[in-house]
């Protein structure tokens, strides 16, 4: 993890943000924000990882982040990763492909949502059709997808 001022505003913000919500095995949201920005390397990746539920997942608006403190650019990010509802998802995905900091979060993203191991449960239909979307959208940010 990287620590600087604008990172440390980052997981104030996030912890904020998630504190009252769960992820699908009922731990605490936060630790998946997080699990991302630990593997990453500069102030606006880690930014960009903490961040990049607040905005889709909460009340929390772009302005309301800028006001606090985080870089415009890094809010311009984190707006990027938010999958608007009327977007099919892969061309959601696509979009993502020549932003290399929304590009490298996204990937964090969907390898940490397609691992089955986080779920208190044998995976259903719903998990496996899930995993293979992100499947699916992991080859294509990687430059593998067949389609």
């Amino acid at each position: 993890m990287l620590y600087t001022p604008v990172t440390k505003l980052a997981m104030r913000i996030c912890f904020d943000a998630h504190k009252n919500q769960v992820d699908k095995s009922g731990l605490p949201y936060v630790f998946h924000p997080w699990h991302l920005a630990e593997q990453m390397e500069t102030e606006h990746e880690v930014c960009v990882a903490l961040l990049h539920d607040v905005m889709e997942d909460t009340e929390t608006t772009p302005e309301e982040l800028i006001e606090a403190g985080v870089p415009e650019r890094y809010v311009a990010t984190c707006k990027k990763l938010a999958h608007k509802p009327g977007t099919l998802y892969m061309d959601y995905v696509a979009a993502l492909a020549d932003d290399p900091v929304a590009r490298k979060v996204k990937l964090a993203d969907l390898r940490h949502n397609a691992d089955l191991s986080r779920l208190n449960h044998d995976p259903t239909e719903r998990d496996l059709s899930r995993l293979k979307r992100y499947q699916r959208a992991i080859a294509l940010l990687e430059g593998d997808d067949p389609a």
